[in-house]
């Protein structure tokens, strides 16, 4: 076994509060497209589609484009955990991870069995309401704007329903932003896993865990900001490393 591996392993296991952040790189072994870089879902569609002043203004056409994303990317199909997800859903359920921090949108921390998740974007398993702020499955207002309700709305007021996910030119909502940093704040070790850490506030997540004497590692295909200043950079693949680190500490 890498001996970086074992090591950060003791870490985690010595360590009161660990808290990891996952980007991109956690969901793509499940199939998930990244929204940036080389055939990324920007590169195929127009981001402006996806404003928020486009969906007020125009929520049939912002659906209909929405449910071109879905079948073009997914193709429809449910997508399922990985050995990423798995390994920090047993690393929470072991006792050595108080919380996921992540940026991905696509619920699957959450399915494979992790309980204490801050989704910093939303979900788009979810859709919610404008106007009384409903939530219901995505799944049941897709089915429906598929058969010809553009938008779908709300049973209970007649609103229009919205993705449950921050949008272009949505605030990022704030609670679990200050969740987030209040966690980072007080943990002893800090993981970052599967983020290139270009975008906000989740890339400043690491720094202020940092400052606060975390531990930082850094799991990750390629460099990232704050590589050359963590204790751990380990340039892997999640879906290795992950179970590993698991494995290390049984």
């Amino acid at each position: 076994m890498d001996d970086r591996i074992e090591s950060l392993a003791v870490a985690i296991a010595d360590a009161e509060t660990v808290v990891a952040l996952t980007g991109a790189g956690v969901s793509t072994a499940s199939g998930i497209p990244s929204f940036r870089g080389d055939g990324g879902i920007w590169e195929q569609f127009d981001q402006r589609d996806f404003h928020y002043r486009r969906f007020e203004a125009d929520p049939e056409g912002f659906w209909r484009d929405r449910l071109d994303l879905r079948e073009t990317f997914y193709g429809g199909e449910e997508v399922e955990p990985n050995a990423a997800h798995r390994a920090l859903a047993d690393l929470e359920g072991d006792g050595h991870l108080d919380a996921v921090i992540t940026q991905n949108v696509d619920g699957l921390h959450r399915a494979a069995g992790s309980g204490a998740v801050i989704e910093l974007h939303g979900t788009n398993r979810e859709v919610e309401c404008v106007e009384c702020g409903r939530r219901i499955p995505a799944e049941s207002a897709f089915d429906r704007a598929e058969d010809g309700e553009l938008p779908p709305q709300c049973e209970e007021c007649g609103g229009v329903l919205k993705p449950a996910v921050v949008l272009f030119g949505e605030p990022m909502p704030d609670e679990p932003t200050i969740r987030a940093h209040k966690l980072a704040g007080r943990s002893d070790l800090f993981l970052a896993i599967g983020t290139s850490l270009q975008v906000q506030p989740a890339a400043g997540l690491p720094a202020r865990a940092q400052r606060a004497g975390a531990t930082l590692a850094v799991v990750n295909l390629e460099a990232t900001p704050i590589s050359g200043r963590a204790e751990y950079d380990l340039r892997m693949d999640v879906t290795e490393a992950l179970p590993a680190l698991v494995a290390a500490i049984a």
